[in-house]
């Protein structure tokens, strides 16, 4: 039985951290402001920039409520971290303004001019 609970504890572990990015000594997690992700990892190195629609709502106490019949355009940017040849690139995905989700890439490489 103990065997049992030890594997499930290390089989759910991981996915505690999916959606987390350390940045030095700062964890920078699903919810976050972009501005709080700059302040703490620095620019990115690469961002894209698009629309998804989706219909209007509000958050409360962490529910989404839903209003109106309509979809409005709500911006969306991911950013690239590459933090080098021997460490992972990292993905972060914003949804208005707010960190989505968060990416584990393959390693990083050089910057052109080092």
């Amino acid at each position: 039985m103990r065997i049992f609970f030890a594997l499930l504890l290390f089989v759910a572990e991981p996915a505690a951290f999916a959606d987390t990015m350390r940045c030095g000594t700062h964890i920078v997690r699903h919810g976050d402001p972009q501005i709080t992700v700059r302040d703490l990892c620095g620019e990115p190195s690469d961002v894209q920039s698009h629309y998804i629609q989706r219909r209007p709502s509000y958050q409360r106490n962490g529910t989404y409520y839903y209003f109106g019949n309509g979809f409005v355009d709500v911006p969306v940017e991911v950013w690239t971290y590459n933090l080098g040849p021997y460490k992972l690139m990292r993905r972060v995905r914003f949804v208005d303004g707010l960190v989505e989700d968060i990416d584990t890439l393959g390693y990083g490489y050089n910057a052109p001019g080092y």
